[in-house]
């Protein structure tokens, strides 16, 4: 049945993509009696592309609207709040936003939970910290929702779980670790979940890192976010996951963990298509976040001198007065790092 004029089509893209399904209207017509379309999001099945397209239809938002970004709408919706808020809340507000940086130039009418999810799973700080990001999240969706950007509030279902004193965190056991290692050839990605343990790098991080970055006749990868110790950081590759850093930056991408575009993968795509079924198959009950715990916990057991643990995983420390690193530094952080 074909659909109502004016109402919009439903097509797909060529090739192998994660989104193939487009849905587009009809804005006008060229000079030649040519169709001009607008797109207005891309879906990975036709019968969610068809869902997006009834409900734009049924609750149209207008054009503009379907292109505007998480920041552009951070920027409005800060434009009316802080005119009214206290110095300590817009502070507040803006450290928020500044956590979410993965957001900032997604179409807002495409962020879903898993988006804002990925947000919240991805950041270490408190409990009090987590539930600002939620309220943003909460204030954002609810601007989006009186200015007609969304139809739907995704921010109420992100969970900042239980505001728990203690680290629930926990690290993987060596048993733990030699299944790991029995099973890298027989399951897609366990090899990540290895140098994840061996670098201490955060799983955003990893997720970052370029080949370019990456040397392996002298045993390095530089990379890492979150602090000024923590940025651009050199961090010695152990022996024990060399051959699989290897194998990754010989396919010659232009970063080490890619999707099946062969481009960057985000984190919600690791951590719900590779990182849970990892999990599942062998049985195990771990967050990314527990490789960073468990590379800290296997560098303290063997007796690695303290400074080199902190200028590895990127912590700050007074003993460390600048991000130079020398021949000698290195020499002694490969040193610790193959104690493990």
């Amino acid at each position: 049945m074909r659909n109502p004029n004016g109402y919009g089509c439903v097509f797909r893209l060529s090739g192998k993509r994660r989104k193939p399904f487009g849905v587009r209207l009809t804005t006008g017509w060229s000079d030649d009696g040519k169709q001009l379309y607008r797109n207005l999001g891309y879906y990975e099945t036709r019968p969610k592309a068809l869902i997006a397209l009834a409900e734009f239809n049924k609750n149209p938002y207008t054009l503009e609207a379907s292109t505007v970004t998480f920041s552009e709408v951070f920027q409005k919706w800060s434009e009316q709040k802080f005119s009214k808020a206290t110095k300590s809340t817009i502070n507040g507000y803006n450290a928020a936003y500044k956590l979410s940086a993965e957001l900032f130039d997604l179409k807002f009418v495409e962020i879903k939970k898993p988006h804002m999810q990925s947000v919240i799973d991805q950041c270490e700080r408190g409990h009090g910290t987590l539930r600002k990001i939620k309220v943003l999240f909460n204030q954002l969706f609810k601007y989006a929702l009186e200015t007609d950007i969304v139809t739907k509030d995704y921010s109420r279902f992100v969970e900042i779980g239980e505001n728990e004193a203690e680290n629930t965190r926990k690290p993987f056991t060596d048993e733990e670790i030699q299944s790991l290692f029995s099973n890298v050839d027989r399951m897609d990605f366990i090899d990540t979940v290895l140098i994840l343990i061996y670098t201490g790098f955060r799983i955003g991080e990893l997720l970052l890192m370029k080949t370019a970055d990456i040397d392996i006749e002298n045993r390095t990868m530089k990379g890492g976010l979150k602090t000024a110790a923590g940025k651009n950081r050199i961090v010695p590759i152990n022996k024990k996951i060399l051959p699989f850093v290897a194998r990754r930056k010989s396919e010659g991408h232009e970063f080490l963990i890619t999707n099946h575009e062969e481009k960057q993968m985000r984190y919600w795509n690791y951590y719900e298509e590779k990182w849970k079924v990892i999990m599942t198959q062998l049985g195990l009950d771990h967050k990314p976040h527990d490789c960073r715990h468990t590379f800290a916990t296997l560098m303290d057991n063997a007796g690695a001198n303290k400074v080199s643990i902190k200028r590895i995983m990127g912590h700050a420390s007074t003993d460390i007065t600048d991000k130079v690193y020398t021949h000698k530094d290195i020499e002694e952080l490969t040193k610790a790092i193959d104690l493990i």
